[in-house]
């Protein structure tokens, strides 16, 4: 019987030494910086693989395995089928008996919802902005008499290249300021 570590944090910024400390009694951790809402996360599928009958997978909060319910019931389906139980620290759950389970699931249903809340206050938050006027997205390179001496230059037959080297723009940019596919 082996412990397997799993730690995750959302970003690169974020350090996994909380987590590591936490997980440290482990025999083998994988970790990974991803975020929880992306399926895309190589190191938990490594780690999925590598569990066998009669493992523990072992992680800080639930939330570090999954964000959404349908998908941490998937990791619990795959983990009940290989014969591995799951072990939650912080919030003491242990998937061996019925009492675990039924907490693993209520928690993950918590996780989902709280995701869900922050989705629609963020949500709120930038219409909220928007209505103020506020502008999102990266600043225009050029102003808008910039912009007009561009598009009066390429008129005059200047070549794309040449108002790419004057402005120091990618030739995508210079196109989407022309607001043409001119060649």
């Amino acid at each position: 019987m082996a412990k397997v570590g799993y730690a995750r944090v959302s970003s690169v910024g974020q350090s996994l030494d909380v987590q590591r400390e936490k997980l440290s009694a482990c025999d083998k951790l994988f970790e990974e910086k991803r975020s929880g809402t992306t399926d895309a996360r190589p190191m938990l599928k490594q780690c999925l693989n590598y569990v066998r009958e009669g493992d523990v997978l072992i992680v800080s909060r639930i939330d570090r395995l999954a964000r959404s319910t349908l998908h941490l019931c998937q990791i619990a389906e795959t983990l009940r089928e290989k014969g591995v139980d799951l072990v939650v620290l912080d919030q003491n759950i242990d998937t061996s008996d019925a009492t675990g389970r039924l907490l693993f699931n209520m928690l993950g249903a918590i996780g989902q919802f709280e995701t869900e809340i922050r989705a629609e206050r963020q949500m709120d938050g930038i219409k909220k902005a928007k209505d103020r006027g506020v502008q999102f997205g990266k600043r225009l390179a050029l102003t808008a008499s910039q912009i007009s001496e561009l598009r009066d230059k390429r008129r005059q037959g200047t070549l794309i290249k040449d108002l790419m080297a004057q402005y120091c723009l990618s030739k995508a940019t210079i196109y989407r300021y022309l607001g043409t596919n001119d060649t």
